[in-house]
C-alpha cells in the first residue's frame, strides 16, 4: 500500500454518476488486439479487479461466456450494472461489491484476469498473488492503462484543448497543494513498477502492446465537468458545502477558453501488459 495513506470507502463515493462520460476512452481497437493476444474465443471467464463503472469489463465481454467485475465501490457496481443491461450483456455479467484484498471470495477460477488503472489503489503484493492464484494454468494477467510517454496535441481540430492545468490549479485553490484520496492525503502519489509486484506473484513475461489512439473527439462543458468529478482527488463530496461554488468556477474557467462550450482532444493510446500463469502450475 502507499506509505502512510489508508484506503477508505470514501475513495470514489459519488464520482460514479461521472465517470462513464467525463473519462476518455481507452484506445478503439483495445478488444481486437486482446482477442488475437490471448486467442479469445468468446468462451472462458474474465475476471475485472476494480471495474469501475465496467469500462473494460463491459468493452471486452462479447470475448467471454462469463465476466465478473469486482469493485468496492456501491455506485460504481450500480453504474457497472446499467451498463450491462444497455448492452445487452446482463446475463452473462455479475458484478461484486468488494476490496480486491477480498478475494478469491468464492469467485472460482479465471481465463483472464484484467486492471485497467485500477492496480495502484491496493495492497499490490497480496492481491497480486490471490488474482494469480484464480488464474487457470496458462491464463493471464492484463494491466492496461493510458500510455503516459505519448504528447496530444488539438492542432488540426476545431475546438480548444482542455485547460486541465488550469482546472487541476482550481481544485488545489479550493482543497489545497496537497493531492487528496478519500479521508487521506497522497502527498508522493500512487506507486508504480508494476511489474516488479507480477513478478514477485510469479507471474511471466510481460509482453507489451501498445493500441494506437490519436482519435479525435468532442467534448463539451458537461463532458469536462464530469471529468473533474470522476477524478479520485476531486471527489465531489471532498469539497462539502462549497461543491456548488466549485463547479460554478469550473463551468466559468471553461467557458472562459471556449465561448461555444466545446473541446477538442485526441484519445490517448492504451498500453497493455499481458502477465502470465505457468501451463504446468496447479
Amino acid at each position: 500500500m502507499v506509505a502512510d495513506w489508508e484506503w477508505d470507502d470514501t475513495l470514489f463515493a459519488g464520482t460514479a454518476l461521472y465517470y462513464r462520460r467525463g473519462r476518455l476512452p481507452y484506445a478503439p481497437g483495445l478488444a481486437d488486439v486482446l482477442a488475437e493476444v490471448l486467442d479469445l474465443d468468446g468462451r472462458g471467464r474474465l475476471l475485472d479487479v476494480g471495474c469501475g463503472p465496467g469500462t473494460v469489463a463491459l468493452s471486452l465481454a462479447h470475448l467471454f461466456g462469463e465476466v465478473v467485475g469486482v469493485d468496492p465501490d456501491a455506485g460504481m457496481i450500480a453504474e457497472a450494472g446499467r451498463g450491462a443491461a444497455e448492452r445487452g450483456v446482463a446475463g452473462k455479467a455479475r458484478w461484486v461489491r468488494a476490496r480486491a484484498e477480498e478475494l478469491p471470495a468464492g469467485l472460482g477460477t479465471f481465463t483472464v484476469a484484467t486492471f485497467g488503472q485500477s492496480f495502484h489503489w491496493m495492497d499490490r503484493d497480496v492481491v497480486a498473488a490471490t488474482v494469480r492464484d484464480m488464474l487457470r494454468p496458462g491464463g493471464a494477467l492484463v494491466h492496461i492503462a493510458d500510455l503516459k510517454t505519448e504528447t496530444r496535441t488539438v492542432e488540426g481540430l476545431p475546438h480548444p484543448a482542455v485547460p486541465y492545468a488550469a482546472l487541476e490549479e482550481l481544485v488545489r485553490q479550493y482543497l489545497g497543494p496537497v493531492r487528496r484520496a478519500g479521508q487521506s492525503l497522497l502527498p508522493h502519489g500512487t506507486p508504480d513498477n508494476e511489474a516488479a509486484v507480477y513478478a514477485r506473484a510469479g507471474l511471466a513475461g510481460p509482453g507489451r502492446h501498445v493500441v494506437p489512439g490519436g482519435q479525435a473527439l468532442e467534448r463539451t462543458v458537461d463532458d469536462v465537468v464530469s471529468w473533474v468529478f470522476s477524478m479520485s482527488y476531486a471527489a465531489p463530496h471532498l469539497f462539502g458545502p462549497r461543491r456548488d461554488d466549485f463547479e460554478a468556477d469550473v463551468r466559468r474557467l471553461l467557458r472562459e477558453v471556449s465561448p461555444q462550450g466545446r473541446f477538442s482532444e485526441r484519445g490517448p493510446s492504451t498500453e497493455v501488459f499481458v502477465w502470465r500463469r505457468g501451463t504446468g502450475e496447479r
